[in-house]
């Protein structure tokens, strides 16, 4: 939707995927400089887990156990389901976006196979296997979110048949890409694209640069975001529990209200727009 050796599973290699575009990970075929690279990624992101990520992202990480390795996706799969239903498939890269809304409706989250080169540590144009898997994979552990990223799935599905397939990326976009929660402690992050970015972490979390303004379905569907550079506009909920039940009616009544409206830039405020503070760096993690 929206690696450094020839013996590493090709970067998007099609040719062997199914009906469904899943394939097999064939986690073997990885070198030791595919898991060398893991490790400094992993490295990395996990340092600021503590200090910017919600307690949810922080124990499902602790659940993944890919800390020295790139992680076998089917033994990882098997703690999942146990834990919130959800299986992992692997896939060779960006899908269509009815087989990617299908998987999610089934609760099966696809994850990309290959791993991205030693010069693309710190930027890559196209989610990878660290991407998808340390980036989304946590979150799944907790049943709450499991359940609203199901229903996306089932309601993208309905969006795409109507014409609104932007309306539903937003959506998707601005929450499980570039979400962030008001938990407890204070402001956190638990997108995937915030937290498998060394540089977006803490950006998003306590940077005075973006907006940052609380969650409402209507302003997130409407809001254009940016795909090559840091966001300009966070969408803060306030609990998981917000962001399910957000997606408990079916979702055709807004889209018809909101197609005929105009799109809204992502750098500036709206009335009825609630802004939400940044963290203060001084404060501990």
């Amino acid at each position: 939707m929206f690696g450094a050796n020839t013996t590493s599973p090709l970067r998007g290699d099609y040719s062997r995927a199914r009906a469904d575009f899943t394939v097999e990970q064939s986690w073997h075929v990885y070198t030791e400089a595919d898991h060398a690279l893991w490790r400094r990624l992993y490295a990395r992101q996990s340092q600021l887990v503590t200090r910017y990520a919600c307690r949810e992202f922080a124990d499902g990480l602790a659940h993944t156990d890919c800390a020295d390795a790139i992680p076998d996706l089917a033994q990882v799969s098997a703690r999942l389901e146990r834990a919130s239903g959800w299986r992992l498939v692997a896939v060779p890269g960006f899908i269509p976006d009815d087989q990617f809304f299908r998987h999610l409706a089934a609760r099966r989250f696809p994850v990309t196979v290959w791993l991205r080169k030693p010069e693309e540590f710190d930027y890559l144009v196209e989610p990878d296997i660290f991407h998808d898997f340390f980036g989304h994979v946590p979150m799944l552990f907790d049943r709450r979110f499991g359940d609203f990223m199901q229903r996306y799935g089932e309601q993208g599905l309905k969006a795409m048949a109507s014409g609104a397939l932007a309306m539903a990326a937003r959506l998707y976009w601005y929450t499980v890409e570039f979400g962030l929660i008001e938990a407890e402690d204070g402001l956190r992050a638990y997108g995937a694209g915030i937290l498998s970015s060394g540089g977006e972490t803490p950006y998003a979390v306590e940077s005075q640069k973006p907006l940052r303004v609380r969650f409402a379905m209507p302003r997130c569907m409407r809001t254009r975001y940016m795909i090559d550079a840091f966001q300009q506009t966070y969408f803060v909920i306030r609990s998981f529990d917000e962001l399910t039940q957000a997606l408990t009616d079916d979702l055709a009544p807004l889209i018809e209200q909101l197609r005929g409206e105009p799109e809204l830039a992502p750098d500036r405020l709206y009335p009825g727009d609630e802004p939400v503070a940044p963290r203060s760096p001084r404060l501990a993690a």
